[in-house]
């Protein structure tokens, strides 16, 4: 089957002759029908992360429509649309016993320690294969995950009208899903980044650029860019609280007079939690609450993974890229 695998950095070829994945019991095959690009897939593109021997296939945002079943699942599933979680958790670490799957110290993540997802056909555990509304469009679907992303940062923040101030660094993909979330709350977030064509964008959205010397209650900070975290710290006012959802992988410093006497906390938002962040995405898309596709830009081709992988970190919008199903759409 056709797959793009990464052999080397910025190093992008689609091979015709990739395995066919293996079933297990307990697992689904999807025909994959797009994917969204993200900064940890990005990471391998660009060689700031470590590609294993024989290539890495990237891409783990992905829906499609399952097209077999293991012995153990209901075949009443084959030909079934859903939206991949990617991340399967081992269920019996400490993490996983305290209910915080996100946090697994034997988590399986596409892309990060298997294969991911821009081939035409994987195999993933059956129950993290979420069945889709046909109401819910490509566009949506394709943002599925960073959305889960975005909603687990906000939860985890706690109730949001304690910390009435609210900023957004970092206005990527991750940052507007932010923005678009807290705007369809009645909040209008101030967000910083170093593009302002970024910026722009998330001011479209009903966000409002952060002024000069501006403070704030609660930082969302989605870059992961060691330096931005260093200046929401300095940007919270007492009692003020950083959500720290990029990961880096640079450490960031913290002066620890601010942190105590301004009772700062500082807290790590991973992914999402299994089983009911997923689910709760995708009633709130189904819901028309949210609608992340609004961050994807023109889809690729599979047979043009190389273009979309080397250009996308130099795009304001999300990448994504089709492997079936549907006509990707042009570029300047």
């Amino acid at each position: 089957m056709r797959a793009a695998v990464l052999t080397a950095p910025r190093e992008v070829t689609v091979v015709n002759d990739w395995p066919e994945p293996q079933c297990g019991p307990g697992d689904v095959v999807v025909s994959i029908t797009a994917t969204g690009i993200c900064g940890t897939d990005l990471a391998y593109v660009q060689g700031q992360r470590d590609i294993a021997p024989g290539g890495l296939i990237v891409g783990h945002e992905p829906f499609g429509t399952i097209v077999a079943v293991g012995a153990e699942v209901d075949r009443g599933r084959i030909g079934q649309r859903v939206a991949i979680e990617p991340n399967y958790p081992c269920g019996a670490c400490q993490p996983c016993g305290r209910g915080v799957p996100s946090l697994c110290t034997k988590r399986r993540s596409p892309v990060v320690n298997e294969q991911g997802f821009l081939a035409e056909r994987v195999a993933v555990p059956a129950d993290f294969a979420w069945p889709l509304p046909e109401s819910i469009t490509d566009e949506d679907a394709a943002c599925i995950e960073p959305l889960a992303v975005a909603m687990g940062a906000v939860r985890r923040a706690g109730d949001l009208s304690q910390r009435p101030r609210i900023a957004i660094t970092g206005a990527g993909s991750i940052g507007r899903i932010l923005t678009d979330l807290l705007v369809r709350r009645g909040i209008v977030p101030a967000v910083i980044d170093i593009s302002s064509e970024r910026v722009e964008r998330a001011v479209a959205m009903g966000a409002r650029a952060a002024e000069p010397g501006e403070h704030f209650d609660l930082i969302f900070e989605s870059s992961g860019a060691a330096p931005a975290a260093e200046a929401a710290v300095e940007l919270l006012d007492a009692m003020g609280m950083l959500v720290v959802i990029g990961v880096g992988n640079d450490a960031f410093a913290v002066d620890m007079k601010t942190l105590v006497r301004r009772g700062i906390t500082i807290i790590g938002s991973m992914i999402y939690d299994h089983p009911h962040d997923y689910a709760e995405v995708i009633r709130t898309v189904e819901s028309g609450f949210a609608h992340p596709g609004v961050v994807l830009g023109p889809s690729y081709a599979l047979h043009d993974a190389a273009a979309a992988l080397l250009h996308a970190g130099a795009s304001a919008d999300k990448t994504w890229i089709r492997i079936s199903g549907g006509e990707p759409r042009e570029h300047d």
